[in-house]
């Protein structure tokens, strides 16, 4: 339980730095929560904060790879797993992942606005999973690192990254609504993870950097789509073709441009 605790607050803490507009303030006197506005930070350190956390737990990763205590953390972490929940099974790890994606088109089916309209926020959501699906069969190849239970490709998580791919998604389309959206999808992306620890499918330095990613190439699309979409318009007579597609398992999106 304490595992599970300490990694829902982990995944919320990453969101609480995103932050832009709204805060949340808990009155530990009368435990009431509310939003209040804060003022804009210096817009440099702000922005910059926003990539070097994922950075930070990309690192991370990397960093045990070759790291006795890090090493020694993570079966330390797994022991005490499997020790509480020793016949662990579940599949509901497969479809968590996507909720908050899919909470996002919900929401604008009763009547919660978005940042963006379906096609960009779609486009969006495809580019950052497909550059997500890269990073991380990437590494899966060329790391070999071995899962707990003994079976390869451990690092980085794929279900981890997947999920929080999805709480940025959210958090991005409804953080001038309210960053209880965001909290939300984090939670979930965190309790994704959770369950990937909880199965046996991966080590926590494999789900820190899982959630890296995700956030990370999530948020440099939402920095780089502006300029691409701006680009393409310009273009008019550009002959580019892009579909949706599946890459690992995971939906994306293929481009074609002739030279």
């Amino acid at each position: 339980m304490k595992i599970i605790l300490i990694s829902v607050l982990i995944g919320t803490s990453l969101q609480c730095y995103s932050a832009d507009k709204d805060s949340l303030f808990i009155n530990p006197d009368t435990t009431l929560v509310k939003i209040v506005k804060t003022a804009p930070t210096n817009f440099t350190n702000s922005k910059l904060l926003n990539y070097a956390i994922p950075a930070v737990c990309i690192g991370y990763g990397f960093f045990s790879l070759d790291n006795d205590f890090l090493e020694i953390t993570d079966r330390a972490i797994n022991t005490d797993m499997r020790e509480d929940h020793p016949n662990f099974k579940t599949n509901i790890d497969d479809k968590l992942q996507y909720a908050p994606m899919l909470a996002v088109y919900g929401l604008n089916l009763l009547g919660v606005k978005s940042k963006n309209n379906f096609i960009d926020k779609t486009a969006i959501y495809l580019i950052s999973n497909t550059l997500m699906g890269m990073s991380v069969d990437f590494l899966k190849t060329k790391t070999h690192k071995i899962r707990p239970n003994g079976s390869g490709r451990a690092f980085p998580s794929g279900h981890t990254a997947t999920a929080f791919v999805a709480a940025e998604f959210i958090r991005q389309e409804f953080k001038d609504v309210s960053p209880w959206y965001g909290f939300a999808g984090y939670t979930v992306a965190s309790a994704t993870g959770t369950l990937r620890m909880l199965k046996n499918a991966h080590w926590f330095s494999d789900v820190v950097t899982g959630a890296g990613i995700g956030i990370l190439t999530t948020r440099l699309t939402y920095l780089a789509y502006p300029l691409l979409k701006k680009g393409i318009q310009k273009n008019t007579n550009l002959n580019l073709m892009i579909t949706p597609t599946m890459y690992q398992g995971k939906p994306g999106i293929y481009a074609v441009l002739p030279l």
